[in-house]
């Protein structure tokens, strides 16, 4: 696990990359050079905005994702630690999202894949960020899977 100063500067490095993104609607961010030397780099990132369980307050991130069909997915590794990240809480608590994949924006329905549907995602994740297999190994806990389902898509095209 970082200790405090690798970990204000991750969160630096995340802020960066998030105010970067935001500014140029993913022109630059959407392809993030992870720094680690581990794995496959640069790796494609949306946004995820989730509601603060706690404080009821817009929170986004920027986050790998891979593609399944026309579903998005993420994966709640938090670098192998033993506590979810607080982005997963949120989205358990509420699972309607928005999420900015480049300068597209929309809502989405949150779920954690089920036994099943990790056995067919876990292995995709882990070809799109290999790290995300060291992670599993440095945790008890198992890795949520995180699809994300464009919500509204129908009314959308619809109204054209």
């Amino acid at each position: 696990m970082p200790d405090g100063k690798q970990l204000a500067d991750m969160q630096d490095r995340i802020r960066n990359h998030l105010a970067r993104y935001i500014a140029t609607d993913g022109a630059d961010g959407y392809w993030w050079d992870t720094g680690s030397g581990e794995g496959k780099s640069p790796v494609p990132t949306l946004l995820l905005t989730t509601i603060g369980r706690k404080t009821g307050r817009s929170i986004t991130l920027p986050l790998i994702f891979g593609r399944s069909g026309a579903d998005f997915v993420v994966v709640a590794s938090k670098g192998g630690s033993p506590n979810h990240p607080a982005w997963y809480l949120n989205l358990v608590a509420d699972p309607a999202v928005r999420v900015q994949v480049k300068a597209e924006k929309f809502h989405a329905q949150s779920h954690t894949a089920d036994s099943a549907e990790r056995a067919s995602l876990w292995p995709l994740m882990v070809k799109v960020y290999s790290p995300y297999a060291q992670f599993q190994q440095r945790t008890e806990r198992l890795i949520p899977i995180v699809v994300l389902r464009r919500v509204g898509i129908r009314l959308l095209q619809s109204a054209t």
